[in-house]
């Protein structure tokens, strides 16, 4: 009599794999997908690009930042953006150590907001960072 023993789980599969985003098509006419760190990436730029109450049935999902487009550029604006988008990484990405958020105003760009978020991905502690443009003060 053989006895199967239980496999151990696999370590990529709580990463994930699913559609790409943005949505796009490949070559042999199926949607494109992505998997492992490309998916985690792809996850923090959709959780930062997405307001608070945008989903309909998941107002929670995103962050807040998108209601301080029009706030001054200030080091208390930028104060309470970075605050706000580390927070919503914490709470929203469990496969991530948010390691630093930080933003900055380019020079002669008084609009332009970069946040720059640093992360370590907890299933092989691989180092990662995302920069997101975000515009404040829109229409100036």
């Amino acid at each position: 009599m053989l006895i199967q023993l239980p496999s151990a789980p696999n370590p990529r599969a709580f990463r994930g794999i699913g559609l790409a985003f943005p949505l796009a098509v490949t070559p042999q006419g199926a949607l494109a997908t992505a998997s492992d760190n490309a998916k985690i990436e792809q996850s923090v730029w959709l959780i930062v690009s997405t307001a608070n109450n945008e989903r309909v049935m998941r107002p929670e999902y995103g962050c807040g930042i998108h209601d301080l487009v029009f706030s001054p550029a200030s080091p208390q604006s930028i104060g309470q953006i970075v605050d706000e988008l580390r927070g919503a990484l914490v709470a929203q990405e469990p496969r991530i150590d948010v390691l630093d958020v930080s933003g900055e105003i380019p020079a002669g760009e008084s609009n332009l907001l970069l946040l720059r978020i640093d992360y370590q991905i907890r299933a092989n502690n691989a180092l990662a960072n995302v920069v997101y443009p975000f515009f404040i003060t829109e229409g100036s």
